[in-house]
């Protein structure tokens, strides 16, 4: 295709190659399934819906599904294409039968991307019905510019009509040009929203937390077996230990061996809930600081959080403060997540173990929506000084975190184009800070960083 070809117009909303009429423009039809490896059907003419060719894991959590929903916005949009509402795996690890809708706002969704991408809820029966053989199957490369779609798929959508792009996860570029990053953020921060009962309930946890005090710190714990498992890291449990998350480990197939001590050494593992109290009280939050835990259900479970609980007495999850109204969620782990999701978001501090789709998700709304602290632990330089810390008085611990942490307390920054992953940095959604210097094109800063909880 000549690089004529593949310039889009978006000044209207909708695309059309530059050139061409309005009249000839070519409309196709995405319809995405969106797992924990998604996978995402581009068709036209003849249709299928993917739930009889896709078979994949959907993740447990809500905003693993809403970053490949963003990248499939933006690649309808790019393919000139109606973006049909998900269907989610129902057979994955986690045993979840929630649908999209059961999730997310879809009449919301379906409008606020009304002048972007056309989306409707699923496709005609008749057209389904006249599907003859299964879609055309390929694989995107990770990472894809949009040439390649133009390039790559969309002959092949021509000429098939149908394509299915199997495992559509991190399948779109991260720097992309500045009215795809801009969809990116309307699609993440306004498109997508919860229902109204997810809505209404994790509002009402935030409100139980704010009744017990004006501030709070959100906690996304991330030590459930199947990410200690995951992980493949060790932590001295034994035999009992090493015979449980061998077990989980062994259901990915793919995973290689690993050496656990050295992967601690290295910082790739998740500190256990001890630690995470230790490194907050070594910041110089008080043991009468509130906080909330976003977790499933943690390895060892109580035995394993009393520490945490030692160091900070007031302590609390969902479940504690609204063990009634989450009966209906009980067998929902992806509501049970967007609850979490909206308490570490209203948070005023939010305390990541991982640094996951969730850490870079909310840490990338909570710069959007209006800077509030995100802290990362450096795990690679507090392991060792874990290790070592009965060797030291406690005013030489503290003082050695806060050294080790500096650059990890989600300090305001500036940000150049092309630098970070999108979905924590959006920076082409945030305000621009004049450069004189033109030749490293423009500077993003965040609003002026903001105290701590007292904390400096």
């Amino acid at each position: 295709m000549a690089s004529a070809k593949r310039r889009w117009d978006l000044t209207m909303g909708k695309q059309s190659p530059v050139g061409r009429t309005s009249s000839s423009r070519r409309y196709f039809l995405i319809a995405v399934m969106l797992f924990f490896f998604g996978c995402l059907s581009i068709y036209t003419g003849k249709i299928v819906t993917d739930r009889h060719w896709c078979s994949r894991r959907l993740g447990k959590r809500a905003w693993l599904i809403s970053g490949r929903i963003i990248d499939a916005v933006v690649v309808a949009r790019i393919l000139n294409a109606t973006l049909v509402i998900p269907e989610l795996d129902h057979h994955s690890f986690w045993k979840d039968n929630s649908d999209f809708a059961d999730i997310f706002d879809v009449k919301w969704f379906t409008s606020s991307l009304s002048r972007d991408v056309t989306v409707v809820k699923k496709i005609p029966d008749k057209v389904m019905r006249s599907m003859e053989k299964p879609p055309y199957t390929t694989r995107v490369p990770r990472k894809s510019a949009p040439e390649y779609y133009l390039d790559e798929v969309l002959p092949i959508l021509r000429r098939r009509h149908v394509v299915q792009l199997t495992k559509f996860d991190f399948r779109l570029a991260n720097n992309l040009d500045e009215d795809s990053q801009k969809l990116r953020c309307h699609v993440n921060y306004h498109a997508l929203r919860f229902t109204r009962s997810i809505q209404e309930l994790g509002q009402k946890v935030v409100e139980k937390m704010r009744e017990m005090s004006p501030r709070f710190i959100a906690v996304h714990l991330r030590f459930e077996p199947d990410m200690l498992a995951f992980s493949g890291c060790y932590y001295g449990g034994g035999d009992k230990e090493r015979r449980e998350l061998g077990a989980i480990r062994d259901r990915w197939k793919t995973l290689p061996d690993i050496d656990a001590d050295g992967e601690r050494s290295r910082g790739k593992c998740p500190l256990t809930p001890h630690e995470v109290g230790l490194m907050l009280r070594g910041l110089g939050f008080g043991n009468d600081s509130y906080l909330y835990i976003a977790s499933g259900e943690i390895y060892e479970g109580n035995e394993t959080l009393q520490p945490l609980r030692d160091l900070f007495p007031n302590m609390y999850t969902k479940e504690m403060l609204a063990e009634i109204e989450l009966e209906p969620f009980r067998t929902h782990s992806s509501r049970l997540a967007a609850i979490d999701y909206i308490v570490c978001d209203e948070s005023d501090v939010f305390v990541t173990n991982n640094n996951g789709n969730m850490a870079r998700v909310l840490a990338g709304q909570r710069r959007y929506m209006g800077h509030k602290r995100t802290i990362r632990p450096n795990s690679k330089k507090l392991s060792s000084l874990f290790k070592a810390r009965n060797q030291m008085n406690w005013e030489t611990f503290s003082r050695k975190v806060k050294f080790h942490q500096r650059g990890f307390m989600g300090e305001p920054e500036e940000m150049r184009p092309g630098r970070g992953e999108f979905h924590e940095f959006p920076y082409a959604c945030i305000c621009r800070k004049p450069t004189n210097d033109s030749s490293t094109g423009a500077i993003f800063n965040i609003i002026d960083e903001p105290k701590i909880m007292g904390l400096k």
